[in-house]
């Protein structure tokens, strides 16, 4: 068995950008969107591959994608490589924690997509996420980012312990084939956090199959808790929608997604 994470295994990398339809997820629409009404710099944080940057490269955007894990934003270079120059020329990107990031630059906005922010699991360092993002943006610069909404049936349900196949099997274009399942290894109730794993079995062209586990601490809020975080942290909340279709938030609404404003700087 393989195991690890983005940041100590190269190979989850490349596996991330085979899952089908991480590329034709709505959100990457909406940010496109929200940055096409807004304008100025971004920022993302938790780039990743560059599955939301390139497209908000591609769209006029001025954007810096932060990470922490080099070997993602090795694949996100490569991608970029493909790129028309004026593309390429839009983009810079820089290794480093977003609890811990220093810029020389401020930013007209802050992006978290696809829910980096649920990696954070101590109290402390989603503060200092937020802290930072607030020290990096212009005076009334917005925070723009989504986090699943909890579905009280899977907090703890030991259903979910037992792998459920979420990727079935395809054929890759180098005749390996893949598919995925994903599991809740553990449930720390108390700490609101999932041990969460995304299990990949990759088979080769000579039948045989590797088995590669991607395990992660996976963090879940409820609405009025993130509300507080960001209150604490000099934001105020201007739209909270509950998909990426812009529609209200409600019960049965899959996604939190917040747009909060700078307001004031929390150290002052």
């Amino acid at each position: 068995m393989n195991s690890g994470t983005y940041r100590d295994n190269p190979g989850l990398a490349e596996l991330y950008d085979l899952v089908p339809g991480y590329g034709k997820l709505a959100d990457i629409a909406f940010y496109v969107d929200e940055y096409l009404n807004r304008g100025g710099k971004i920022l993302e944080l938790g780039c990743g591959t560059g599955r939301v940057l390139i497209p908000l490269a591609e769209a006029g955007a001025e954007i810096t994608g932060l990470d922490i894990s080099e070997n993602m934003l090795s694949v996100c270079r490569e991608k970029l490589e493909q790129k028309s120059k004026k593309v390429k020329n839009r983009v810079r990107l820089v290794r480093g924690d977003m609890t811990a990031f220093t810029l020389e630059e401020t930013f007209n906005v802050i992006i978290i997509p696809f829910r980096p922010f649920q990696h954070l699991i101590t109290v402390p360092d989603q503060l200092s996420c937020l802290r930072k993002i607030n020290q990096h943006l212009v005076e009334n610069g917005k925070l723009i980012f989504d986090l699943f909404q909890v579905d009280l049936n899977r907090i703890d349900n030991p259903r979910y312990l037992e792998e459920v196949e979420d990727v079935t099997e395809y054929e890759l274009p180098d005749g390996r084939r893949l598919r995925r399942t994903h599991r809740v290894a553990a449930y720390h109730r108390t700490e609101q956090y999932n041990d969460v794993e995304l299990i990949y079995y990759l088979t080769g062209k000579d039948g045989a199959t590797e088995r590669i586990v991607h395990a992660f601490p996976f963090r879940y809020f409820f609405r009025y808790e993130m509300e507080h975080l960001l209150k604490r942290s000099g934001f105020k909340i201007v739209n909270l929608f509950g998909d990426f279709d812009k529609c209200p938030l409600t019960d049965s609404s899959p996604e939190m997604i917040f747009v909060a404003e700078k307001f004031e700087d929390p150290d002052s």
